[in-house]
């Protein structure tokens, strides 16, 4: 396919300097006082360095002629350069009117001595005694001249700066650019997303067959979904398969401090995508700009709304046959607005998942590709142990576990090195540092233990998969529960047995120290919110009913969050009293299991102070000895 850019490159870089942030003025300033003390400095030590020599009268070259001390004079105008014959140089002056031969005559030399004298006579009258003339001169007007030139110039640029404001900041990415060309090949999962956008690369490869039956392919699509799962990646890889040139921006970089600037940089934008089509526009982050109008609420100015009216103009003034896709990604698309989402601008929305366990297994593939990977590795085994991982979060748990191999002088890494990984990824480094007393590492170990006593009893809770008191980021000691099964939905019974693990470390503390310490505080906010959500946002309160009270998001205001109530104070008492029911049952429920497994719970507690960490096969050993069965899947079931 042929090329449709040819001057990219300076398309991209008007009125920059490649490679850096622009000189100041004041930098050029202190350059030119710098070369100029640097030739001041040099022509005079280029002065001082001549030698000092002896101006005499005419009478003592008279005199020194005559007792045949003079080695040559050399006439340069009326000026005598005299040498003798020990090598000392004298300057003098002779009449102008007369001949040196008659003035010395005159002073009374006989003419013998005078003939064996050599007598060179110098001509004034070249180039080069002009220039050693006026050259001292020169030099400085010359300079002072190329001083006020120079300056001129960066005063004029500066001036001209003003008016690159209004530029689109846009990075553009060649098509015909193999290094950072992505296609659908690196983009692994999120089949049906690439399904959806195949199209728009069909439209931009052949746009003939879609306008021949009358088709118009959507001028926007809006790609949706949480952090990390891929939106800005899919959208190049649309733009590599299609083989056109990809304008990426982020929203935040159209506002200035100048009102105005934005509008303007969405037209130049447009413009240029427009000369270079078919092309792709992506905009990264788009409700920087994009949120609902007129509300006054999430840092709504004049500037912003005037961006955004100037991009709604500009995708409704595309013509039928434009070959200009705009593209935008965000994570909130409920706080756009509507004028950006109605048929004919962002029409198309896509919305990217985090990945289930196969899309996870090819995304890991794909980040193995360039690490050399050791005979034990399997992929399969990590995408079990990663529910919940974004793109994002797996390509860096492959790049923490190459860390780690690399920082043990390994050439290969190791399946080990990557389920350190996962836990670094997801809680922090492990800090060994951070010793604990005796009495301390007693209590995080049955801290810990209740947890995971709690999680392998309660038939709805996720079964336990390691269990340490190493502390790890800010938590002195942890429980790792994965689910058995990628899930969409959660049920009551699920977030009952949730909590209810959750409160384990609190009553294992409570029955066997008679105490609480400030270990549980992060377990009771989890728990409470959860329970919480469950009252007032999925209707999974008998009391209250299927009433949603809060919404996902709440609304901000001069940065800060803002409550939005939309019940009264009587509602809230009964919802403060259902969560506090919930909290109390869990509670109850946490501390019947551990009553009756006491036995199980001390052995657990016992060998984590022993050996700190409990991997997955030593713990399920623990707790079938004393009679609880470990969680299965349904196909080891059926098996």
């Amino acid at each position: 396919m042929k090329s449709p850019i040819k001057n990219l490159k300076n398309l991209n870089s008007k009125g920059k300097k490649p490679g850096g942030a622009p000189t100041t003025f004041g930098s050029h300033i202190i350059t030119a006082f710098l070369i100029f003390m640097l030739i001041s400095a040099l022509y005079t030590v280029i002065t001082e360095n001549k030698k000092e020599v002896q101006e005499v009268t005419l009478s003592e070259v008279a005199s020194l002629i005559e007792t045949s001390q003079v080695k040559s004079i050399e006439v340069e105008g009326d000026v005598l350069n005299i040498e003798l014959n020990d090598g000392t140089l004298k300057k003098s002056k002779k009449e102008i009117e007369s001949s040196l031969s008659e003035t010395l005559a005159n002073y009374g030399v006989a003419s013998e001595k005078i003939s064996a004298t050599p007598i060179n006579i110098k001509s004034q009258t070249g180039f080069g005694y002009w220039l050693i003339t006026i050259l001292p001169i020169l030099i400085p007007i010359a300079f002072i001249i190329l001083f006020f030139w120079f300056m001129s110039r960066q005063v004029k640029g500066a001036g001209m700066q003003a008016f690159s404001f209004g530029q689109s900041k846009a990075k553009i990415t060649d098509p015909n650019d193999k290094n950072n060309r992505v296609t659908f090949k690196d983009v692994a999962g999120s089949k049906e997303a690439k399904e959806e956008l195949k199209e728009i690369v069909d439209f931009l490869r052949n746009p003939k067959k879609f306008l021949d039956i009358g088709a118009r392919i959507p001028k926007g699509v809006l790609l949706t979904g949480v952090p990390g799962t891929g939106k800005t990646l899919l959208a190049r890889a649309v733009a590599g398969e299609a083989g056109v040139p990809f304008f990426h921006l982020s929203g935040s970089e159209f506002v200035e401090m100048f009102v105005g600037v934005g509008a303007s940089r969405v037209r130049d934008l447009f413009q240029l995508a427009k000369r270079t089509a078919p092309a792709i526009i992506f905009i990264d982050e788009i409700d920087a700009v994009g949120r609902v109008r007129g509300t006054g609420v999430g840092g709504g100015n004049d500037e912003r709304e005037q961006t955004l009216n100037q991009i709604l103009v500009e995708m409704d003034g595309f013509e039928p046959n434009e070959k200009v896709i705009v593209m935008a990604a965000t994570n909130r698309s409920d706080v756009l607005d509507p004028a950006l989402l109605r048929p004919g601008r962002f029409d198309r929305r896509v919305v990217l998942d985090l990945p289930d366990r196969s899309d996870r297994e090819e995304i890991l593939a794909i980040h193995a590709i360039r690490k050399p990977l050791a005979e034990d590795v399997n992929l399969k085994v990590i995408a079990e142990r990663t529910p919940g991982f974004s793109g994002a979060d797996l390509y860096s748990l492959m790049n923490e576990g190459a860390i780690l191999a690399a920082r043990e002088d390994r050439k290969k890494v190791a399946q080990f090195d990557f389920i350190r990984s996962i836990e670094k990824v997801m809680m922090g480094p492990e800090r060994k540092s951070h010793l604990l007393s005796p009495i301390e590492k007693k209590i995080t170990a049955y801290h810990e233990a209740g947890h995971a006593v709690v999680a392998s009893v309660l038939p709805y809770a996720d079964p336990v998969h390691k269990v340490s008191i190493v502390a790890r980021g800010r938590a002195g000691g942890y429980t790792l529960k994965l689910p058995l099964e990628d899930r969409k939905l959660q049920s009551r019974k699920e977030f009952l047995d949730d909590i209810a693990m959750s409160l384990g470390g609190y009553v294992a503390e409570e029955m066997i120290f008679g105490d609480i310490t400030t270990g549980p505080s992060n377990d009771l906010q989890v728990s409470s919110s959860l329970a919480r959500a469950m009252v007032t946002r999925w209707g999974m309160s008998d009391l209250i009913g299927p009433v949603a009270l809060e919404s996902d998001g709440g609304r901000t205001m001069f940065g800060r969050g803002v409550e939005d109530r939309e019940y009264s104070e009587t509602m809230s008492t009964k919802i403060d009293d259902e969560v506090k029911r919930i909290m109390n049952e869990a509670l109850e429920k946490a501390r019947k299991v551990l009553t009756e497994n006491r036995k199980c719970l001390d052995a657990v507690a016992d060998k984590l102070i022993e050996v700190e960490t409990l991997e997955q096969p030593e713990y399920e050993e623990i707790i079938k000895a004393h009679g609880i069965s470990p969680k299965k899947k349904s196909e080891e079931i059926k098996a």
